[in-house]
């Protein structure tokens, strides 16, 4: 099975550390979770995005007084 060997500053252990056991879990258990999080927090956001981006019209006329749709970001310039 792949594997990974990384460094970290003592400080930066420490808080690793003090993360897992506040999760009641491994150190490893928790940093191999917490990649597959950040993994699935940006499918999200693409989600989120895009579901935003197919709704906009329904928005402004709802909401007519919000944010000027030429003063919006587009897309993932907004995330």
């Amino acid at each position: 099975m792949p594997s990974l060997n990384i460094t970290y500053s003592d400080e930066e252990m420490e808080e690793l550390r003090a993360a897992a056991a506040a999760a009641g879990t491994s150190l490893k258990q928790y940093v191999h979770d917490l990649s597959l999080r950040e993994r699935q927090r940006l499918q999200f956001l693409r989600y989120a995005i895009s579901w935003g981006e197919l709704h906009r019209d329904e928005f402004d006329e709802a909401f007519p007084d919000e944010v000027p749709p030429a003063g919006r970001r587009q897309g993932a310039e907004a995330a």
